[in-house]
């Protein structure tokens, strides 16, 4: 079976086995329909596939009429943000985010620079399935048209967020690990703008990614390693289409994805105070920030399209999800690590401390997360049986299953983006974490065995 995931945030697959230029073209083409020939932004991360990609999607809105806004390598957010400078019908990110090497994928937002909602997703899917796409003769096919410096008004837009003559003042030295994603075009460039000395590594958007991409403790040793040697007050590692970050602190240590989000918060939400939403995998510690700080707290599905609608609904002020991505509105719907890399120096500089002290002084739970290569079918049996193993816990369905006690939590769900099952859990303690994971990993191996046959 041929390895593509299409969903309504969009697509990914193999390139050549689920991801090939006629596809693509097809999909391009049902995104030029819903946009009725309007100008649409297009944006790639740095993977080596994306010329490929790219020229297969150009040709689709081409042939239905649109207008490209080429904006070439570009983070995932900026593509975002370029849909509303320029008043576009929409935007498409060429970019499988984490995804290893030799996949890559199709991000449409919409008219408002936000990530497709449930019903915009929907309707792409049905154009696609029933081959429904408004072809134009030849009177009627679009045009290219290349924008110059795409990244600066997602910079301009991020500096207004905070107080840059402050940080200025602060002279930080951080080690940006780009890991030659498309977070190179603009990562080095803002924090520059913030006066400070940058280390960067990978800094080529080639997509010749020097570890795994994922921005995971495992993969960062080399990070960790260059913060100590350069002496830096933090290091920041992107994903390859720059929507994530992951830190580490000014020890060295891997303090993770979960805090930028907790970070952040942290920050914002002592000042502006409003709605906070984090999807149901997040981290405990983003709920004790936003009661810290007198605010609502809001959990939704995962997923970036569910925490933007429910962001909407309640009009938050600040969302996100806990790999490391923060949302905000003033930006954009779209997960940010510009946003997350300003939010962090601002508040070391407001805060007048160090970053290691500032993550020590947050409540501390451990989160384990696991995964098992198998078919999303699967995942019901998985969560049965995970009900059946822990009858004591709070169940709660929709977004597979999390079960909940009054100090740790479990959930099993099948991937947007990947074939593989997650497994996530979390506990005050190191130890508890750990063997509430593989207690669950051991009932769900067992449950989704003959899957894997």
């Amino acid at each position: 079976m041929a390895t593509r995931i299409l969903s309504i945030s969009g697509l990914r697959g193999i390139i050549g086995d689920g991801l090939d230029p006629i596809y693509t073209t097809r999909f391009a083409a049902a995104l030029g329909t819903i946009f009725c020939g309007g100008k649409v932004v297009v944006a790639r991360d740095g993977r080596s596939t994306g010329p490929m990609i790219q020229h297969a999607v150009i040709a689709g809105l081409l042939a239905t009429g649109c207008e490209v806004l080429d904006a070439g390598i570009c983070t995932t957010p900026t593509c975002g943000v370029l849909v509303r400078h320029h008043n576009a019908a929409g935007g498409l990110q060429i970019t499988a985010s984490h995804n290893p090497i030799e996949w890559n994928g199709l991000k449409p937002f919409a008219p408002d620079g936000s990530v497709f909602n449930r019903e915009l997703g929907q309707q792409l899917i049905t154009i696609l399935d029933s081959e429904a796409m408004a072809w134009k003769d030849w009177a009627g096919l679009g045009k290219v048209t290349a924008l110059h410096d795409p990244a600066q008004p997602h910079i301009d837009k991020v500096l207004s967020l905070v107080d840059v003559e402050a940080i200025r003042r602060k002279k930080y030295r951080v080690v940006l690990d780009c890991n030659h994603g498309s977070g190179a075009t603009c990562g080095p460039r803002l924090l520059e703008a913030l006066g400070c000395e940058v280390v960067v590594l990978g800094g080529t958007p080639d997509g010749r990614f020097e570890h795994i991409p994922e921005p995971t403790e495992k993969n960062l040793g080399d990070l960790c390693k260059a913060v100590i040697q350069h002496k830096a007050h933090a290091g920041f590692a992107q994903d390859p289409d720059a929507d994530r970050m992951a830190i580490v602190d000014n020890d060295g240590r891997y303090i993770g994805e979960e805090l930028t989000l907790a970070l952040a918060a942290d920050f914002v939400l002592e000042r502006r105070k409003g709605p906070f939403v984090v999807n149901g995998s997040t981290s405990r510690v983003t709920a004790d920030i936003a009661a810290k700080h007198g605010c609502q707290f809001h959990r939704s599905f995962v997923g970036e399209a569910h925490v933007c609608a429910k962001m909407r609904s309640v009009q938050a002020v600040l969302g996100g999800e806990g790999n490391g991505g923060v949302i905000d509105p003033q930006v954009g719907y779209v997960r940010d690590s510009l946003v997350s890399m300003a939010y962090v120096l601002a508040g070391m500089t407001e805060k007048k401390t160090t970053l290691a002290k500032w993550a020590d002084s947050l409540p501390f739970y451990t989160i384990v997360k696991d995964k098992i290569t198998c078919p999303p079918s699967a995942v019901p049996v998985a969560c049965e049986a995970l009900r059946k193993a822990f009858p004591d816990a709070e169940a709660r369905d929709g977004d597979g299953l999390r079960l909940d006690w009054s100090d740790r939590w479990v959930q099993v769900r099948a991937s947007n983006t990947e074939p593989i099952i997650r497994i996530i859990a979390e506990a005050p303690e190191t130890k508890d974490a750990l063997k509430l994971i593989d207690q669950a990993m051991k009932v769900v191996e067992s449950a989704v065995g003959p899957f894997l046959k």
